[in-house]
């Protein structure tokens, strides 16, 4: 599969490097949000040997249906900033490209933009796009399910200089239906990500934990999304989607 990136700072390059040394896909662009780099190569950069174009271009001087036209592909990854879907979602959606987007934060207007795009391609957007933390989130769910009236905790941790909650955690507290404003934040030191949701049982706890060693876990979960949205029609899709037939399909397999 053929894959354009969009964003390059520290999370867009980790997902690079891990679609540069993939033999199923290749990465045959990179969309910057500046003039620096352009046209130059993602693998240079990078310094990875690999047969991929991997071009680097600005948007501010790219015009998209050249781009597309010219360096056609089957998939957008987006790991820039939520204003970007104003920038390439339609022209994408009107070319079939599919689109993963990785964008921490979105407001009800560019949810609703993505809804709309959906119409038209297959759109996918996760909050934290690592497996690790969305098998957590799915596990998460369904202890909640089970018990319905356990304390819950939610605890994130980060580097130093992260303003603001996490998507990540915001999106566990949403799911099991916590209020934000108790969500625990740590910033310290140079910590990529962990996220711990505690349930308080009677006489017993039960912790469920993710720490993103490094941000190369992006790259890997944006290529698991990308193999399991390959035959699906067009809609918007989330983890919860491309997780569940996995859960149960086994669970059904063990009963038969």
């Amino acid at each position: 599969m053929k894959i354009g990136l969009i964003g390059f700072g520290k999370a867009g390059k980790a997902v690079a490097n891990v679609i540069l040394q993939h033999q199923d896909f290749t990465l045959e662009w990179v969309l910057k949000n500046n003039d620096k780099l352009k046209q130059v190569s993602a693998k240079d950069i990078l310094g990875v040997n690999a047969p991929d174009t991997a071009t680097i271009f600005s948007q501010q001087t790219t015009d998209l249906e050249t781009l597309f036209t010219d360096h056609p592909v089957d998939l957008i990854i987006d790991f820039s900033t939520e204003a970007s879907i104003y920038y390439y979602g339609k022209t994408a959606a009107q070319k079939k490209i599919k689109i993963i987007s990785a964008i921490s934060h979105y407001g009800e207007n560019e949810t609703k933009l993505l809804k709309e795009l959906s119409n038209d391609t297959v759109v996918f957007w996760s909050p934290n796009i690592t497996l690790g933390v969305n098998y957590l989130l799915f596990a998460a769910s369904l202890l909640k399910n089970i018990a319905p009236g356990v304390d819950i905790e939610v605890i994130e941790e980060h580097f130093k200089a992260k303003s603001g909650v996490s998507g990540t955690a915001m999106k566990i507290a949403e799911v099991l239906d916590v209020e934000t404003e108790s969500i625990n934040s740590v910033r310290a030191g140079g910590i990529v990500g962990k996220h711990e949701v505690i349930f308080g049982f009677p006489y017993q706890t039960v912790r469920l934990v993710h720490e993103s060693i490094s941000r190369e876990a992006f790259g890997s979960g944006a290529l698991f999304v990308a193999e399991n949205l390959k035959n699906k029609l067009n809609g918007l899709y989330n983890f919860e989607d491309i997780l569940r037939p996995y859960f149960f399909s086994q669970s059904q397999n063990s009963l038969s």
